[in-house]
Formats: C-alpha cells, structure tokens, sequence
C-alpha cells in the first residue's frame, strides 16, 4: 500500500478502473472532466491510446495544484484498424463477429500529473499492450451478451470480466487488467516516484523491528 504525497485523483468515470484501483489499495477520488476524445486522421493506431489519456490529463493542467492526477484510455485493435465503442446494437454485433476467432490487441495508455515540488508539473505517461485471442463466437452467444450486458460502453463492444470474456477468451499475452482498461501493475510503479519516502507498511515494519 502507498502512501502518496498528495491526494490522488482518478479523472475516469469507467467503474472498472474504479475498482482495480480500489482493489490495488489506492485511496483516491473520481474527478471527471469533459474531453473531446478525437484525434489525427493520420495518427498510428498504436498511439491513440496514450495521445488520449495525456488529452484528458491537459484539462487538469491550469488548476492541478497539490494533486496527482491518473487518466487512461483504451482502445481496441483489430487488423490495424481501431475499434471504438459500438453506438448501438448492430454496430456491437458487427463487431464481435468480427473479433471471432481471431486474435487482436488491446493498448490502454495512461498519463499521471503531479506536482514536482518546485513549483512545476511533472507529467509521465506510457502505454501497456495485451493480445487477446478469441474463441469462435456464435450468433446466439453474442445476441445473449449485448441483451444482457449492453456493451454500448465498451472500446471493441466487450469486457474481459463480461460473459463474453468469461467463454470467449482463450488466450491472453500480457496483463488481463489491461484490457479491464487499466494496467495496475504499471500504475503502481509509475505512482511509486509520488509516495512519501516510506508507505505505511513500512513504517510498521520497522516499528516492529525497534
């Protein structure tokens, strides 16, 4: 458990990342603040997803204060082409028939702002990349995950932790919590440089050991 020097705040209304973070043993509030999340026509796939989390990150710059500040974005790859969230029913449809079967990227960017105690902000950001290859999906099977689990919300029409993910994933490379939309494990280490010089566990520990 870190304990970080300044309040944290998590600029992302996903429940998902909401809950790895809880669960990752961060003490943090949701802040969000509305970003158009466009980019260059001309931009490569693969730095969609960081591009957008350091947009989102932008909005926090003129009142950061004495705060840290995590953003993501995911977006899902497919044949080199991006698949962003369905905007209805057939749009999620054609895009699971499309994942059927195949094997696609998911590559969740992440950008932190912090105060670097001299008066400046300090930002960092990267991208972490999970492949994800999916079983041969049925029409029934998919008919029965957008009427349960309306994936309207989702980069790819899709949750790993959803029914389709449960039965369909067959194989992953890389971090699972990546395509959840948040890679915690390099979160943590990124947000290690903001911690107090020694966490709370620390502490204790060689409070014990005196």
């Amino acid at each position: 458990m870190l304990s970080l020097r300044y309040p944290l705040i998590l600029a992302s209304g996903s429940p998902r990342r909401k809950q790895l973070m809880t669960d990752a043993g961060f003490t943090f509030i949701v802040e969000i603040r509305p970003t158009d999340e466009v980019f260059p026509d001309d931009m490569p796939a693969d730095d969609v997803a960081e591009y957008l989390a350091c947009q989102k990150a932008t909005q926090f710059r003129h009142d950061l204060d004495e705060r840290i500040v995590l953003c993501a974005d995911t977006v899902v790859i497919l044949d080199g082409k991006i698949l962003n969230k369905p905007q209805d029913e057939a749009d999620a449809r054609r895009m699971l028939r499309a994942l059927s079967g195949q094997t696609h990227r998911v590559r969740t960017g992440v950008c932190v702002l912090a105060p670097d105690g001299n008066g400046n902000i300090q930002q960092e950001s990267f991208t972490d990349e999970t492949q994800v290859t999916f079983a041969t999906l049925t029409d029934d099977e998919i008919t029965y995950y957008i009427r349960e689990c309306h994936p309207f919300d989702k980069a790819g029409a899709y949750g790993a932790q959803d029914f389709i993910g449960l039965v369909g994933i067959e194989h992953l490379e890389g971090s699972f919590y990546t395509v959840m939309g948040l890679p915690t494990h390099r979160v943590y280490q990124v947000l290690k440089e903001f911690s107090k010089s020694e966490s709370v566990n620390d502490r204790a520990a060689g409070a014990v050991k005196e």
